[in-house]
């Protein structure tokens, strides 16, 4: 595979691939640091865009075939069933790009800068009270600053 090499080895860095990939898609949002969200986001959002094709080809052996090929690059089927079922639809109309990324600053310790990587049209994140409009994002979209007090009269 192309990209970065993520200071691992081949299977170590395929490895990595999947599994944070598998997370994305099971979890519709993850923390990890940059350079490895820079590193799956375009592979994700592939994924996607090709269980999409599949849903959408008139011939139903090649949606069975795109749903091999995904699992084989997944670690859970139970994360294809999702991919096929609730994800490529949601995006059905979307050309591309699916995910985000917010920074969040640096992680203590070594310095890594730290991100959230999520799919974009998140069910949580359109009920505003809970995900993402909760909590720290929420606050930043709306002009807050993270320590700023909520004004009075709120809860």
């Amino acid at each position: 595979m192309d990209g970065k090499k993520l200071g691992r080895s081949v299977g170590q860095r395929n490895a990595l691939r999947r599994t944070l990939i598998t997370q994305l898609f099971q979890h519709e949002r993850i923390k990890t640091t940059r350079a490895k969200a820079q590193a799956i986001r375009a592979e994700a959002e592939r994924m996607i865009t090709k269980a999409k094709r599949g849903l959408a080809h008139p011939d139903p052996a090649y949606g069975i075939f795109v749903r091999r090929l995904l699992a084989g690059r997944l670690d859970s089927k139970a994360v294809v069933k999702k991919l096929f079922d609730e994800l490529a639809p949601r995006y059905a109309e979307r050309p591309g790009g699916y995910t985000r990324i917010y920074r969040l600053g640096l992680r203590k310790g070594d310095a890594a800068e730290m991100v959230i990587l999520e799919l974009v049209d998140r069910p949580s994140a359109q009920k505003g009270a809970s995900g993402a409009q909760g909590g720290l994002l929420g606050r930043l979209r709306r002009g807050r600053s993270a320590t700023q007090p909520k004004p009075e009269g709120q809860k």
